[in-house]
């Protein structure tokens, strides 16, 4: 009893260290307390837009970072929501994250980048940190281990956060994150940030993984349990157009085009060679090509939507 008596104090500020790093991680300071806050943020937006039907886009930051949704809207006339969150959570968590968003009458616009659709279980390295940010722990099938072990590691901060956020407080007056500028009302991001390193032109190596398919079959069913409509579209990528990347894109469209309507451009796949359309990564467009995407996919859309009878058929 004395031994344990003698360990009480440090089991007591071992506890307490756990606790204030698992408060930085997950509600303030830590790039996952960014990316809780973005996504109840969204889901706040979603609920406060109730004419219908919406157009609620979805998928991870290629869809988060590449619309401007205002241009959409004003192309289609109805209401226009990104929903776009962070490619790493992984396709099994984020699609049941923006499922509980969806109302009858909506249409759903997934927009999955490759890292996406080329995942073997539907699980990356944010599934499991995700789900516990958000109050859902084990969304999307993540295994009991793998839980239990996140869990822990949300209180222990790394040295490189806490130094990021050190420099941020003195330079700042405040911490930072990759998704902690404001949103739109859309819920569309309102900074860019700019790649600092060379470009280099994006390869796909594979197809669309099994498990990618099965799960977004899935999804247009739940989607249709809610009496709305998924459809789909291959996201804008700065890559190559070499012959295993555009073939890889062809089994892509063609595998996607069997689940639900997919729209893209036929004549590149939405494969890009310029460089300039992009800002940090592969996926991420600056705000001029926002622009010029929703242009095009406006007009992708509206076949499609005057089909299902959203648009009226005289709608330019």
């Amino acid at each position: 009893m004395w031994k344990g008596l003698k360990l009480a104090p440090w089991a007591i500020a071992a506890g307490t260290a756990w606790s204030l790093g698992f408060i930085y991680n997950v509600y303030y300071g830590g790039e996952l307390s960014w990316l809780r806050g973005m996504y109840f943020e969204k889901m706040a937006l979603a609920a406060q837009v109730q004419t219908s039907p919406r157009l609620i886009i979805l998928g991870g930051s290629g869809a988060h970072h590449s619309i401007n949704s205002e241009v959409l809207e004003q192309k289609l006339g109805i209401p226009v929501l990104n929903m776009g969150l962070d490619g790493p959570v992984g396709l099994n968590v984020i699609l049941p994250s923006i499922l509980e968003a969806v109302r009858p009458g909506d249409i759903v616009l997934l927009i999955p980048e490759d890292l996406i659709l080329l995942d073997e279980d539907g699980l990356l390295e944010r599934s499991a940190p995700f789900g516990i940010a958000t109050g859902k722990p084990g969304l999307g099938g993540v295994p009991p281990q793998a839980l239990v072990e996140n869990f822990w590691l949300q209180g222990v901060p790394t040295l490189r956060a806490i130094t990021k956020s050190t420099v941020d407080l003195v330079e700042k007056g405040r911490m930072t994150g990759y998704y902690s500028d404001p949103l739109t009302s859309h819920g569309d991001p309102t900074t860019v940030k700019y790649r600092k390193g060379k470009w280099w032109q994006w390869k796909i190596h594979e197809s669309i993984s099994p498990h990618a398919v099965k799960r977004i079959t899935q999804f247009r069913q739940e989607v249709a349990a809610k009496d709305a409509t998924l459809i789909l579209s291959l996201p804008w990528v700065y890559a190559s157009k070499d012959e295993k990347t555009v073939g890889n894109m062809q089994k892509i469209s063609q595998e996607l085009s069997k689940i639900a309507p997919l729209v893209y451009d036929k004549t590149d796949y939405n494969l890009k060679t310029d460089s300039s359309l992009f800002a940090d990564t592969h996926h991420h467009l600056v705000l001029e090509a926002r622009t010029m995407r929703s242009q095009q996919l406006a007009e992708q859309l509206k076949p499609v939507l005057k089909e299902l009878q959203v648009l009226p058929n005289d709608t330019n």
